[in-house]
């Protein structure tokens, strides 16, 4: 029994020291630490203080360099992405319209072959049916201008006449050109008719 108890009494006691061991090397070290950055601020005090200008000035000439070149970079690589983007959106507005193009053909094709005159204006008829529900789904919007004031921001007068009506004085009578819009901008302005 007094085996046991003296084991652990030297067992505690090797801990201790242990401990005790640790705290002075973490000690040791933190004063090793100090020394370090006394010495570093010593070293900066003992620099020219024209040299430590002129440090600071080649980091910030690097620093703004870099900032310079990334700038370049994302604004060639956007301007690319805009051309692709105006590309390939042109391209999807011709992709909608090629079935239309093929109708067409096979109207021409067939049209020699028919006498019925009816029968080619309604093909007609659908072919441009199905050609502005493209243009609409593409947010092309043809402008309805015949007996609406005259507005400089949606036409363009080409020649004014004597009002047919009193009502329709400043008004538009007839439609030379239709206007559309695109998604609700002026693509093209109408060429008017203006009566006075």
């Amino acid at each position: 029994m007094s085996d046991k108890r003296t084991e652990q009494v030297h067992d505690v006691s090797d801990e201790t020291s242990a401990k005790s061991e640790e705290v002075q090397n973490e000690d040791q070290n933190s004063e090793e630490t100090s020394e370090g950055m006394v010495e570093q601020r010593e070293e900066a005090v003992e620099k020219d203080p024209l040299q430590i200008a002129l440090d600071e000035i080649a980091a910030l000439n690097d620093k703004h360099l870099r900032l310079f070149s990334d700038f370049e970079n994302f604004r060639r690589r956007t301007a690319k992405e805009r051309l692709e983007l105006i590309q390939s959106a042109g391209s999807q507005v011709l992709r909608d319209i090629l079935p239309v193009l093929d109708d067409l053909d096979r109207a021409i094709a067939n049209n020699d072959k028919l006498e019925d005159i009816e029968a080619v204006r309604e093909g007609f008829k659908l072919i441009d049916h199905k050609f502005r529900g493209v243009l609409n789904g593409q947010g092309l919007e043809p402008m309805d201008a015949v007996g609406k004031e005259f507005d400089t921001d949606h036409h363009e007068a080409v020649t004014k006449i004597p009002a047919p009506k009193k009502k329709l004085r400043g008004k538009v009578v007839d439609v030379i050109e239709r206007g559309y819009l695109l998604n609700g901008n002026v693509l093209r302005y109408a060429k008017v008719v203006v009566g006075e």
